[in-house]
C-alpha cells in the first residue's frame, strides 16, 4: 500500500491541507483585524509560553513557528479523524467529504472551546473576531474537504 493511500498518508495529506488553509486564514484576520498576520499564530503558542504569547505581534521562531506547528499537529490529528470515518471509501458520493469535513470541523471546535481545559484551546480567540474564527474553521473544513475530494480524481 502506498503511504498517500494508508491512514496515516491520508491523515497527513488532508492535516496538512487543512492545516496551512487555517493558519492562512487566521493570518489574514490577524492582519485586517491587528495590523499584524503573526499575532493569530503568536496566540496559538500560548499552550508552551503562557498567556504572554499572545500579547505579540511581530512575528517569530518562538512564538509564529511554535503556534504555527501546534496549529499543523492538530490539524493532522482531525485530519487523522477525518480520514479513519469519512475517507476510507472513495467510491461513495462527492458529498461525503463536505459532509464529513464540516462534521468534523464542528467536533474540532466543540473539542477546542468546550472540553479541554482553556490553556489548551487554539487562542485564536485571543486575537481576533468570532467571525474571523467562523473564517479560520471553515478554512480548516474545506482543507480537509478539498485533500479528500482531490485523491479521488488522481
Amino acid at each position: 500500500m502506498e503511504l498517500r493511500e494508508s491512514l496515516l498518508g491520508r491523515a497527513v495529506t488532508s492535516g496538512t491541507v487543512a492545516g496551512i488553509t487555517s493558519a492562512l486564514a487566521a493570518s489574514i484576520a490577524g492582519r485586517r483585524e491587528t495590523g499584524s498576520y503573526a499575532a493569530p499564530l503568536n496566540a496559538t503558542s500560548h499552550i508552551v509560553w503562557g498567556d504572554e504569547a499572545a500579547t505579540h505581534d511581530e512575528p517569530s521562531l518562538k512564538y509564529t513557528l511554535t503556534g504555527f506547528l501546534l496549529n499543523h499537529g492538530s490539524a493532522i490529528l482531525w485530519g487523522a479523524l477525518f480520514s479513519q470515518v469519512f475517507d476510507t471509501n472513495r467510491e461513495k458520493s462527492a458529498l461525503t467529504p463536505l459532509v464529513g469535513a464540516a462534521a468534523v470541523t464542528a467536533g474540532a471546535y466543540i473539542t477546542d472551546y468546550y472540553l479541554v481545559p482553556k490553556r489548551f484551546t487554539p487562542g485564536f480567540e485571543k486575537r481576533v473576531s468570532g467571525r474571523s474564527m467562523a473564517t479560520i474553521y471553515g478554512a480548516l473544513a474545506l482543507g480537509l474537504a478539498v485533500s479528500s475530494l482531490i485523491g479521488r480524481r488522481s
